[in-house]
């Protein structure tokens, strides 16, 4: 006769597949919480401690730990030597290993002690798991409630083939290794550890990425909350790799501000920002920043929507609105375009490390959280304190425009970007020129000559704001006390590549 081993933490379907196996005359040996669950199921089930003759021990630690378990798993069925010894050993071979694991990926982002979250470290699992897998040629390893029913849909028409019982291992390994580098991330405490473990789980295929060619999908982390993670779509149709990426950026730029702030977004660049009195007052302010590029684009409000925002909103194209809360007349408005997305924000940015794929590695760097060491005044004209607040706010928009990147500013609102070109007296222009008027300027980096700032001067620019740090900046100070510029240095880059 044959044997399944089964040890469960979630119990969702158990029954039904212990029973589909008592029906094929194949005994189940069980452990702990499961014994009693299926006993009290009306399962017939035999408890481990009575195959090993050896009762559980130290509070349920050691139970499957033992020769009688992995010599009845490991045992290869064509090797006589190994069959040999495990008759002259009186252990039976176990044909089924059905485990699924502590809930460490839950526990350790709850609010535990740390002794409560290391005592959802499982131990007996994965290594049940692991015997099984590697002897997937005789033993059939489920690791995923959703296997159950693949299994016996294949065992109604005879055995499960080996193609299936070697899909089922490669699982399992792709499990317990997401499950080691999550418990590894949680008891290392080094910030570039020797070997890179991450823990993702897949959250959603994706239609495609980029562009329609190239497959996608979307992974999120097992140990950690994020913004980008814990959202709840409200409306409109699934979400694609672009989609995901510009929630991203455009959450983070509002998160950046106390007040009512709006972010309009299109291909991963900011278009227009602004803050306001209200939800409507900040998206009319970022909507006339650049009426033409927030067309098709994503906008992002740190705020509650309410209805009259909701009503201008559905006014032109956008692909997606996000916000933190939405009034529920708001929500209904906006859910008159059924392919709105409409995404409730639950949580503030929370990453920690920025990753960048290359080819043959990866890149890890710490997310650009700091802002400014400090704001030094390196000018004869000192900025006003309206000049301040807008080029603190321009600091905080240039922050998300791709390198090389300008702002214009006026009135706390973004209403000329120039990004993404390989000198930075361009983007100047192009901020200048979109602009039309403006009051203060802002830079990712450092000016490595005067020619911005005679650019600005020219276009009216009263107040610049920059990191400093150029051999040159003595030209630029200079140019700028030559026209009454006010300039305030940072002393930090915010280049984004």
């Amino acid at each position: 006769m044959k044997r399944a081993l089964i040890s469960v933490f979630d119990k969702t379907g158990i029954v039904e597949f212990a029973n589909f196996l008592v029906s094929k005359d194949i005994e189940i040996i069980s452990t702990g919480g499961t014994y009693k669950y299926l006993k009290e199921n009306s399962v017939p089930v035999i408890e481990v401690a009575e195959v090993t003759k050896a009762p559980e021990m130290l509070d349920g630690r050691v139970k499957t730990l033992h020769p009688v378990i992995h010599g009845g798993i490991l045992a290869i069925r064509a090797n006589k030597d190994h069959m040999d010894t495990i008759k002259a050993r009186g252990i039976e071979t176990i044909d089924f290993v059905i485990v699924n694991l502590y809930p460490f990926f839950d526990k350790v982002q709850e609010d535990l002690e740390f002794d409560e979250k290391v005592e959802f470290i499982d131990i007996g699992g994965p290594t049940m798991l692991r015997s099984a897998a590697k002897s997937f040629k005789d033993v059939v390893v489920i690791s995923d409630v959703a296997d159950y029913k693949i299994v016996m849909d294949e065992m109604k028409n005879g055995d499960v083939t080996i193609e299936t019982k070697k899909r089922l291992a490669g699982k399992v390994f792709n499990l317990t290794s997401a499950y080691d580098a999550a418990i590894s991330n949680f008891l290392l405490d080094e910030k570039y550890p020797r070997y890179l473990s991450l823990s993702y789980k897949k959250m959603m295929d994706l239609r495609y990425g980029e562009n329609p060619h190239q497959d996608a999908a979307y992974y999120v982390s097992t140990t950690e909350n994020g913004a980008m993670k814990d959202f709840d779509i409200l409306n409109g149709k699934e979400l694609s790799f672009n989609n995901l990426r510009d929630m991203d950026i455009a959450w983070k730029v509002v998160s950046e501000f106390d007040e009512y702030a709006c972010c309009g977004l299109k291909h991963s660049t900011p278009c227009g920002v602004a803050v306001g009195e209200s939800s409507y007052d900040a998206y009319m302010k970022t909507y006339n920043c650049d009426p033409t590029s927030i067309f098709g684009g994503i906008v992002a409000i740190n705020k509650k929507v309410d209805k009259k925002t909701a009503e201008e909103m559905i006014k032109i194209f956008l692909e997606i609105v996000i916000a933190p809360e939405f009034d529920e007349d708001a929500l209904e408005v906006l859910r008159t375009k059924k392919n709105l997305r409409v995404i409730k924000c639950n949580f503030k940015p929370l990453d920690k490390i920025n990753l960048v794929k290359v080819d043959g590695g990866l890149l890890i760097q710490d997310e650009d959280t700091v802002f400014a060491n400090e704001y030094k005044v390196v000018t004869k004209k000192i900025p006003t304190a309206e000049e301040m607040e807008n080029l603190i706010f321009g600091m905080k928009v240039v922050k998300y425009s791709k390198s090389n990147a300008i702002v214009v500013v006026k009135d706390k609102m973004a209403i000329g970007i120039g990004n993404g070109e390989t000198n930075r007296i361009w983007p100047t222009e192009q901020a200048l020129e979109r602009a039309k008027t403006g009051v203060i300027l802002a830079s990712d980096a450092f000016f490595p000559f005067r020619d911005v700032v005679d650019t600005a001067a020219k276009a009216g620019i009263k107040a610049i704001i920059q990191p400093g740090g150029s051999m040159r900046d003595k030209e630029s100070i200079d140019a700028c006390d030559e026209y009454g510029i006010s300039m305030v240095f940072t002393s930090i880059r915010h280049f984004k590549h």
